[in-house]
């Protein structure tokens, strides 16, 4: 071998050898995977009456009419309860990703409701990541059909939750909702404040179609009147950008103190409601909206 030969193979040794090590430490797992965060845990904010771990979205306004009818039982003379019907409109808006601020409406005692929507922990895979979502909500109700000699501090009620939820699956997701809600003016011998935990599921059965159950257990009921823990069960319809809700309730109210503080019918009974949900959304801001 001459001179130049034995130069160029002692030049490629080391460049083999670089290669081979490179080679092997494709072969060995990584501990830096990128991390992606975890959407469409839900279609909606809510599940059907509660709160979602899901957000809507920087820029993003939701509007929502949510709206229930009489009870099935009451019987033909008022077609199972269509004749009769409670509303609720609503606006929510996403500040961020991670924020959204709403308000609302309802029909039933004439009540005004807003919130605020935070997440402080989103559920990602890869390196670092959460395996859950957490999202913290605070608000209020304002009833505005109690007497004039009512004061504005009596009209009230506060609520706090953390939603704690995981996307199991492409098909499944399930959360639970530690709840406190205070209302400032309660029946004779009832507690002001209220505990709860509430509990939310959702299984997509096809592309745009998905079953969805929302219930709430109310460790302290109501003694005053009969009072039964508020269970709603449905199918999500997406339709582009709506997402429909078609569902049966026995809570006749749809905000939160309403439906953890007042719900009397009885699925034993046979004293549920039929309702839907529209929700419609518009991209009003700059959006990062996953949706």
């Amino acid at each position: 071998m001459n001179k130049s030969a034995l130069s160029v193979v002692l030049l490629c040794i080391p460049l083999f050898s670089i290669a081979q090590e490179q080679d092997l430490l494709k072969t060995l797992p990584s501990d830096s995977a990128k991390k992606e965060f975890v959407t469409g845990a839900f279609k909606s904010s809510r599940v059907i009456m509660g709160q979602s771990i899901e957000m809507i979205g920087k820029g993003v306004l939701d509007f929502r009419i949510l709206h229930r009818f009489g009870e099935i039982s009451s019987g033909a003379d008022d077609f199972f309860g269509l004749d009769e019907a409670t509303m609720r409109l609503a606006f929510d808006y996403g500040l961020s990703d991670n924020l959204t601020l709403g308000v609302g409406r309802s029909t039933l005692q004439k009540e005004f409701d807003g919130f605020i929507k935070y997440r402080p922990v989103r559920q990602a895979t890869g390196a670092g990541a959460s395996p859950v979502a957490v999202v913290l909500v605070a608000g209020m109700t304002l009833n505005t059909f109690l007497a004039d000699s009512v004061g504005f501090s009596d009209r009230t009620a506060y609520y706090l939750q953390a939603v704690i939820g995981r996307k199991f699956s492409n098909q499944f997701t399930m959360q639970v909702t530690p709840t406190y809600l205070r209302s400032n003016t309660v029946a004779a011998n009832d507690d002001r404040n209220i505990f709860a935990v509430g509990i939310g599921g959702r299984y997509k059965f096809s592309n745009r179609m998905a079953f969805v159950v929302d219930y709430f257990y109310v460790t302290n009921k109501p003694t005053s009147e009969k009072f039964h823990n508020p269970l709603s069960v449905g199918i999500d319809i997406e339709t582009g950008g709506h997402v429909f809700q078609l569902h049966f309730s026995n809570a006749n109210g749809m905000n939160e103190r309403a439906f953890i503080a007042e719900t009397r019918s009885d699925w034993g009974s046979g004293d549920i409601m039929f309702g839907f949900n529209l929700s419609r959304l518009f991209h009003i801001g700059r959006s990062s909206s996953n949706w």
